[in-house]
């Protein structure tokens, strides 16, 4: 099941970062993003909302002056430009707290402590996998997602996420990529950058230093060249 998600945040360009991050993952679902706190109140009485980003500083009245008003509240995660408000919020037990501008490093780290508060993760590795399979399970969000390897392009690695980016998908997970890489299969996946594993099949042209699969340039790193090169050279003489 989806965690429906509500964006408050009266600034345009902040509410449509926010509203393209929560698009981003697969798990979540925008229900609506609202400039005004007081349609706002009109949709949490009117809609299942799980989760909601809340900027503190909009006219009318603020963020915390909102959270203070409701009788039942979902899972709060504020935003704000102004560190100051930090303490107050956790006097509010919000999730999280996010400085404006927000990466979607540091949006995913407050999701997932919201998800885990919603339905913590059973226990286990994030990825689950049989040897020989032709698939694997990615652990994304609350849920498992079956992935044929045949359809991954490449798998980029964001400090503690990956991003794994089908020909239908992409699919944002908690774990690191050196712990994946272990568990997708080395006749058909290469590291070629610290960021980055791509899938040998999905290569269409390698060039000065750049993989392209489709629209994607992925870069291939120093460390990581002479054994792409290999790999290359290998599969050229077969």
């Amino acid at each position: 099941m989806k965690t429906k998600c509500l964006i408050v945040e009266d600034e345009p360009l902040a509410r449509n970062l926010l509203s393209d991050y929560v698009r981003r993952v697969s798990w979540l679902e925008l229900t609506e993003a609202s400039s005004n706190p007081l349609h706002a109140l009109e949709v949490l009485r009117n809609h299942p909302i799980d989760l909601m980003f809340l900027d503190i500083q909009m006219p009318e009245i603020t963020g915390i002056t909102l959270l203070k008003t409701l009788q039942k509240k979902p899972l709060v995660i504020l935003t704000t430009a102004y560190s100051e408000y930090a303490l107050e919020s956790y006097d509010l037990d919000v999730v999280d707290y996010l400085l404006k501008p927000v990466t979607f490093e540091r949006f995913l780290k407050a999701v997932d402590k919201a998800s885990q508060r919603i339905r913590p993760p059973a226990p286990g590795q994030a990825v689950v996998a049989e040897a020989g399979s032709p698939f694997v399970f990615i652990k994304d969000g609350t849920k498992l997602v079956k992935i044929n390897y045949d359809d991954i392009l490449f798998v980029e690695g964001l400090k503690d996420y990956v991003t794994i980016v089908t020909r239908t998908q992409k699919i944002v997970s908690l774990q690191r990529l050196k712990l994946l890489e272990t568990q997708l299969p080395a006749d058909k996946f290469i590291r070629i950058h610290h960021s980055y594993i791509i899938a040998l099949k999905a290569v269409d042209t390698i060039h000065k230093g750049e993989v392209r699969i489709g629209s994607h340039v992925i870069p291939i790193s120093d460390s990581y060249r002479k054994a792409f090169k290999e790999i290359i050279d290998r599969n050229q003489m077969q």
